[in-house]
């Protein structure tokens, strides 16, 4: 999910591209607007791809690949809602376009909720990277509670973000959150070389299909792919908004490639002993190890704030916050207690990604530009293509059953494990 400007989001990799200026100046080339495009579709994704491909097995790297064409489609697809009115700048633009006050709503409900958990699942990888490496720290009493390690580097890292959530403006850190797509092939040459040349090798064969583990792994296949939220803003800041699909099809092969590699050699290191992040089952001490693990933490620390702004500012707005400093303050510390909360609760990393890939990343990248791109075209008079018809239904029934059979696997994985 990778943030926007404030009045949009970020997509559920969380990888940042810099906001564009809306004058002539600001406008972004093809291949600036390329990057950007595959820092928005890059993000933590990349860390449980190997697990999911252990849920699915090799015959779901087709589903896969699927995903990939439908969500590069329906990024399309919102291109062509924004042309249909120089008004649209951001997805809720697009709902409101197409269904009107309550469009407007569902989408950015979806956009905020989707936000809130990619901000948990951040605060979890957190405590579960903090965890591996330093495996010796033991848990604390806090009051009249019993804190356990890795709730405590929870906490930690709650502590750690906090301050950084608390600043109207995040340049600073948006800078720093644009350099995901570095740490993402720093993170995958790490992994590589543990394979290489620290002992671990390529020698699981792995399941040619796991049947009960396929929806958990089409869930967390649609939370890749999520970047849709920033896709107007990618858009409008383009000089040439022509080249638009061609951007689109870059970005979707790129990402589809490093996933894919990253899937592939992981479930060849580890097959079915995967665990929810590959870094997690890297071998302890080794300083390839070490690297993967810090470049995975780092990241997180420096988007957090970009993931939670919007949904502040949207909170900040509903309750007439105004330039009151302190109330913003008590608003955002409110908001990052609330996920650190639902992150001791449910500590449960791939679980929670994959809930939010199926019930929210499917939603925003299937069936909404769908559903409003059908109603748009019915609005402005858009030629009726019946292939085009077609593909959209079929991609509705798709997207409808991902939601209904990931959420409930989701929902069914936690709470087998709360138990």
């Amino acid at each position: 999910m990778a943030t926007t400007n404030t009045s949009a989001t970020v997509s559920s990799n969380t990888d940042p591209p810099p906001s564009s200026s809306s004058s002539s100046s600001g406008k972004t080339g093809f291949l600036k607007t390329c990057f950007n495009g595959v820092n928005a579709l890059s993000g933590i994704g990349l860390l449980s791809i190997p697990y999911a491909l252990s849920q699915g097995g090799w015959s779901s790297l087709s589903i896969f690949l699927a995903i990939a064409i439908i969500c590069c489609y329906t990024g399309v697809l919102l291109q062509r809602c924004m042309d249909a009115s120089p008004l649209v700048s951001t997805y809720p633009d697009i709902g409101a376009l197409a269904f009107g006050r309550r469009g407007r709503l569902a989408v950015a409900a979806f956009m905020y909720l989707e936000l809130y958990l990619v901000a948990v699942d951040f605060l979890i990888l957190e405590g579960d990277n903090l965890h591996k490496l330093f495996p010796s720290v033991s848990g604390f009493r806090l009051g009249g509670l019993r804190v356990s390690a890795k709730q405590g580097f929870v906490l930690a890292a709650t502590l750690a973000v906090l301050p950084t959530t608390w600043f109207s403006s995040l340049g600073v850190l948006a800078y720093a959150a644009a350099c995901g797509a570095l740490a993402s092939v720093v993170l995958v040459a790490a992994v590589v070389w543990v394979a290489v040349f620290d002992g671990v090798g390529f020698h699981q064969r792995g399941r040619l299909v796991h049947w009960a583990g396929l929806p958990s792994a089409v869930s967390l296949y649609s939370f890749c792919f999520s970047g849709h939220a920033v896709f107007p803003m990618i858009y409008n800041g383009m000089k040439d908004r022509k080249r638009f699909p061609m951007v689109l099809f870059i970005c979707f092969l790129v990402s589809t490639l490093s996933y894919g590699f990253m899937g592939v050699i992981g479930y060849l290191m580890y097959g079915d002993a995967l665990m929810s992040q590959v870094t997690l089952n890297l071998p302890a001490g080794k300083a390839s190890s070490k690297v993967a693990i810090y470049t995975t933490l780092v990241n997180p620390l420096t988007k957090y704030a970009l993931v939670i702004a919007p949904i502040a500012e949207a909170v900040e707005a509903a309750l007439g916050v105004g330039k009151s400093r302190l109330l913003r303050v008590l608003v955002r510390t409110a908001l990052v207690v609330g996920t650190a909360v639902v992150a001791l609760a449910v500590p449960f990393f791939a679980d929670v990604v994959a809930l939010t890939g199926a019930l929210l990343s499917c939603t925003a990248t299937m069936l909404l530009p769908c559903l409003c791109y059908l109603r748009v075209r019915n609005k402005v008079g858009y030629r009726k293509r019946w292939v085009e018809t077609v593909a959209c239904v079929v991609i509705v029934v798709v997207g409808g059953a991902i939601v209904v059979l990931g959420t409930y696997s989701s929902v069914k994985q936690i709470v087998q494990r709360l138990k």
